[in-house]
């Protein structure tokens, strides 16, 4: 059994009286709790108050559900995270498993079932902070593309300029891009997902980084290769 007097369960809901509800019964089994109503306050507050779980709405105002959950995925893999959702769509499962959630529950749900898989997830916790994953690093700790080689784990990359050190958010969104291979991604979801827009960011912002991407990652910068741009849409990262 979990103890759970050690752990801090975060519920990111808009709607009140759910997350109301679901604190008291949360309390009840001795879990500490705290709540966020919308995206930016959740990224805030798992940031700050390092919940051992979340507990995740997918329709949220601002940023939605699924932007969180990458966010916080680029820096974090191993906190579990269960969507509580009203969406039953298979369409959302799947983005959500291939984002990262652990479990997903769609409302209206029996909160004994609630209750059971938050506390399987928690075991989850127990386990890592015992060394159950035996401390190994994992693959996704590295990535290999056209002579250039990035170790996530050391924020450090051997590219074209020799080895370089890699500042906090180019880790992030070198993580995002490559999460979404092939895939072109705007500015703002970039802006959402990789910096849950923090005051003071732009588009522009966006830009300064991909410039320096080809710098670090491309042959010839002027004409790029891996990280390209899409006309009216953003960006995209894609390597044979």
């Amino acid at each position: 059994m979990v103890n759970p007097k050690k752990m801090r369960v975060l519920l990111i809901e808009d709607e009140q009286h759910i997350a109301e509800g679901l604190k008291l019964n949360l309390k009840l089994q001795g879990y500490e709790v705290d709540i966020a109503a919308n995206g930016f306050i959740g990224i805030q507050k798992w940031k700050e108050w390092q919940p051992d779980l979340i507990v995740l709405d997918i329709m949220l105002p601002g940023i939605d559900g699924l932007s969180v959950l990458q966010n916080i995925r680029l820096e974090d893999e191993r906190i579990p995270i269960l969507i509580l959702s009203a969406r039953t769509a298979s369409d959302d499962k799947i983005k959500g498993l291939a984002f990262g959630v652990d479990d997903y529950l769609t409302k209206p749900f029996n909160l004994e079932e609630f209750l059971l898989r938050v506390e399987r997830l928690l075991t989850k916790v127990s386990w890592y902070e015992n060394g159950v994953n035996g401390g190994q690093p994992s693959a996704a700790d590295t990535y290999s593309f056209g002579g250039n080689d990035i170790n996530f784990l050391m924020a450090t990359a051997d590219c074209r300029h020799g080895s370089i050190n890699l500042t906090e958010q180019e880790v992030k969104l070198l993580k995002l891009f490559i999460a979404n291979r092939g895939k072109p991604i705007s500015r703002k979801k970039l802006l959402e997902i990789g910096w849950g827009y923090t005051r003071g960011t732009t588009t522009r912002t966006v830009d300064n980084f991909i410039v320096r991407f080809r710098k670090y990652f491309e042959a010839d910068p002027k004409k790029p290769v891996y990280f390209k741009s899409r006309r009216s849409v953003g960006y995209i990262f894609d390597h044979e």
